[in-house]
């Protein structure tokens, strides 16, 4: 178990399931009373989305996700030849399946286990966070992402973001998805007409506003959800 089940929870539920690999879960859903109180909102951050490094926030700070996938990509790579080399039906073929499955297993596992303690560790310093509401799969079709979106998790990590924050009393908000995060200066507010995907730093002509093009997004998030909440 990797979690205690407390004595005032109701068991509702038991699913077991096999995986690939082999391996058993149980997957216990449990019912409880739990009185939340709202928490005023003193510390609040703005996430902007990165490809790369996961996340950059209004406070300038880098998720800099692992990359778990990419990390093991070669030894699976090779590990899925061998696979397709063996003869189906044969016992060395479902050694090797059970193999490749081991791989996809430790990724999975890998990337939630980041994905709760950076979203534990964000839900339980700030009050509230803002994020931008983006379809990730319609970018990863659009800018050719494919599998790095698939990779990074970072639907999952807003899923338990969102959880942790709720269960404390504390907001979590996304931001409209037409929000010109990127193209508006978080100093003065003017929005440029054009910005390239290869401009990493967001120069404003109109106030010298000079700025990592990301924490200017995380800046305008931030800004925009609190307005919102009229903070």
């Amino acid at each position: 178990m990797h979690r205690e089940i407390s004595k005032n929870f109701r068991i509702k539920s038991a699913t077991i399931t096999q995986l690939p690999s082999g391996k058993y879960e149980i997957s216990i859903l449990t019912e409880y009373n739990m009185k939340v109180k709202e928490k005023s909102i003193e510390k609040s951050v703005g996430l902007d989305f990165a490809m790369k490094d996961f996340f950059v926030s209004s406070d300038g700070e880098i998720a800099n996700y692992p990359r778990y996938y990419h990390k093991m990509l070669e030894k699976l790579a090779g590990e899925q030849k061998i696979l397709a080399r063996r003869d189906k039906g044969s016992n060395r073929r479902e050694k090797q399946r059970i193999k490749v499955s081991k791989i996809h297993e430790k990724i999975k596992n890998q990337r939630k286990d980041f994905l709760h303690k950076i979203s534990r560790k964000l839900a339980d310093y700030y009050d509230a966070v803002f994020f931008e509401d983006i379809n990730l799969q319609d970018m990863s079709q659009a800018l050719n992402f494919g599998r790095s979106v698939t990779d990074n998790g970072f639907g999952m990590f807003r899923g338990f973001l969102e959880y942790k924050l709720e269960e404390q009393g504390k907001t979590y908000l996304e931001i409209d998805k037409w929000f010109p995060s990127s193209k508006k200066c978080s100093s003065c507010g003017k929005v440029k007409e054009k910005l390239l995907l290869s401009e990493r730093t967001y120069d404003c002509g109109n106030c010298s506003y000079l700025e990592c093009r990301d924490i200017n997004a995380a800046n305008n998030i931030k800004n925009e959800g609190l307005r919102l909440l009229a903070v």
